[in-house]
């Protein structure tokens, strides 16, 4: 099969979607309205709530959602033969993932940019939205902890991506502070920014910096405590002065890197060498339940439901932006997916250097792919994208080592974009929270960063080393997507208080319940077997807390809809829709 068809292939189905079914969702269902003014305008303070052009609040967005998710995740996917993997990140993102991130930016921005758990406290009720803040603040407790981990390890693993990654502070700051004074130099200073950040690229990879390690601290731990120090200060700063022309830079950096993968592939159209699907690798579970839940921010992730009604709602300034912001974003990371796909099938092909020997084809995918154990473990999982893609971008005539430099750049400042996001939008949480209790003191920015950013360094230092929230990390696949199923159960139960089809939500909740579930039970099997009674334990719990929420959405739902009194709409805010048929 040729890599160059199969990709061009999936881009014009992502196209179609997006302007038939994404369209349809936006117009038709969602009934999107500039007329109706969003909360970024509503309730503008210069620090959370500020309305953001879509093309910079996109970058944003597409940067927070991605990353090293839809990497990882089709890194190891594949291991099942290229085709399942592809069929799950074309047909996800369009049915499921880009409804779930459409549908949970909509709703916040109808609910006055409140969180995904708030918004289905008020549809549902508040002993639902207690549990559903339980779920969320698990996630982005273990989010931050780890990335803050990931990002350490791949600053050891590539020192060469170091200094461009840093880089990127000191020049989105001038970006955000300058384009603050003036909106008009928006584009002469991308540019800039954008040229500034491929020199440091160019930089590094002749300047690798490397962490020196200190009396009973190594490079990693050190460097954790600087990532958690960053993004605590990123997520107290304005948002439009750093985390915006940050993510918006990077989203030039990622997709002229994306860009390269793509003329590459154009260029060598290397043959997919893998086989197409591998009923039973060595060791690995099966593919069913557990490839859906392996390769989640390709198709669906529960944690982009988070950033939708965390950071995005907030910023949205005319409600037709949300196509392009929600369903249009994921879209583009379902399109990334595809070519982590090809590169470390076919990429992989072109040849990859083992032991001492040169190997390609087949060969070459099964010397990362013979078995499970083999395929697991970030280093593994990196190294089989970032071989593979370097072969792709070698093909337009740059040197390996600048490509391999590009690809460690382009991982670690997805990685760094998602850790800043996931610490700004737990303050919202934390804050939320108090509100709901009526501790307020705690929900002020600096208390509530405080909680959100020194609990995750709890958790990440608690075995003395950084890697505490590992010992979490085995069901952290489960729980985001658990979280995707319970997004698609708020956003039902919105259109069902709207009195609006369900069909287009519905049938996404029932299958991201069921398969998460499914995996979530095998998980608890297994850890039983191997006598872990901790994470069995806590697996239980989490599963036990979507049966409860479940449980009382349905019921609740159920005695809504036997109840023939008008809705009632809250203030200030369009906690009811209007149906369909009403023009």
């Amino acid at each position: 099969m040729n890599s160059l068809l199969l990709g061009g292939g999936c881009v014009l189905i992502y196209l179609a979607a997006y302007h038939t079914y994404g369209r349809y969702l936006s117009r038709r269902l969602f009934r999107l309205n500039d007329a109706r003014q969003t909360p970024a305008h509503a309730l503008r303070d210069g620090v959370d709530f500020i309305p953001t052009g879509k093309d910079v609040l996109f970058g944003h967005h597409f940067t927070s959602i991605a990353g090293t998710g839809p990497i990882v995740g089709p890194a190891i996917g594949v291991i099942w033969g290229w085709l399942p993997a592809l069929l799950w990140v074309l047909l996800g993102p369009i049915f499921i993932g880009a409804v779930h991130d459409l549908g949970a930016l909509v709703i916040s921005i109808r609910h006055e940019g409140k969180s995904i758990a708030e918004v289905i406290g008020r549809t549902i009720s508040p002993r639902v939205r207690h549990l559903f803040f339980a779920v969320i603040f698990f996630e982005l407790w273990v989010v931050i902890a780890i990335f803050a981990l990931i990002i350490a390890l791949l600053f050891t693993m590539y020192p060469h991506a170091v200094l461009a990654v840093w880089i990127e502070v000191p020049i989105a700051l001038a970006v955000g502070f300058l384009v603050r004074r003036e909106k008009r130099l928006l584009l002469p200073l991308s540019v800039a920014g954008v040229a500034l950040m491929y020199l440091s690229v160019w930089l590094g990879s002749h300047l690798p910096l490397a962490m020196p390690a200190l009396p009973g601290l190594g490079p990693v731990p050190l460097w954790m405590l600087l990532l958690f120090a960053y993004a605590a200060t990123a997520s107290i700063l304005p948002v439009d002065l750093l985390l915006q022309p940050r993510d918006y830079l990077n989203s030039h950096q990622l997709l002229i890197a994306m860009g390269l993968l793509a003329l590459g592939i154009c260029l060598a159209q290397p043959p997919m060498t893998a086989p197409a699907y591998v009923p039973a690798p060595s060791g690995a579970p099966s593919l069913w339940p557990f490839l859906f839940v392996i390769i989640a921010c390709g198709a669906v992730s529960g944690f982009h439901s988070v950033v939708s009604s965390g950071t995005s709602s907030k910023q949205l300034a005319r409600e037709t932006d949300a196509l392009f912001v929600g369903y249009g974003s994921m879209l583009v990371e379902g399109g990334l997916a595809v070519l982590v796909i090809i590169a470390c099938t076919a990429g992989l092909g072109m040849g990859v250097v083992k032991d001492g020997a040169l190997l390609s084809g087949l060969a070459a995918y099964n010397s990362h792919y013979a078995d499970w154990t083999s395929a697991q473990g970030l280093g593994a999982n990196l190294s089989a994208f970032i071989e593979g893609a370097a072969n792709i971008i070698s093909a337009l005539g740059l040197p390996r080592s600048l490509a391999v430099a590009t690809m460690g750049v382009f991982i670690v400042s997805f990685a760094a974009t998602t850790l800043d996001s996931a610490a700004r939008i737990q303050r919202y949480v934390v804050a939320e929270l108090a509100e709901s209790c009526k501790l307020h003191a705690l929900g002020a920015r600096i208390p509530a960063t405080v909680i959100a950013v020194g609990s995750a360094m709890a958790l990440a230092f608690y075995s003395g080393d950084g890697k505490g929230a590992m010992a979490l990390w085995p069901i952290f696949g489960g729980i985001n997507q658990l979280l995707a199923g319970l997004a698609l159960l708020a956003i039902t139960a919105y259109l069902a208080h709207s009195r609006r089809p369900l069909w287009f939500t519905f049938p996404p909740l029932c299958f991201m319940v069921a398969i998460t579930s499914w995996a979530m039970l095998g998980n608890i099997s297994e850890q039983l077997s191997e006598k872990n009674h901790f994470l069995a334990a806590l697996s239980g719990l989490i599963l036990s807390l979507q049966i409860l929420v479940l449980a009382e959405s349905l019921l609740v739902l159920r005695k809504r809809s036997l109840r023939t009194a008008r809705p009632v709409e809250a203030a200030g805010t369009e906690l009811i829709a209007a149906p369909l048929s009403e023009e």
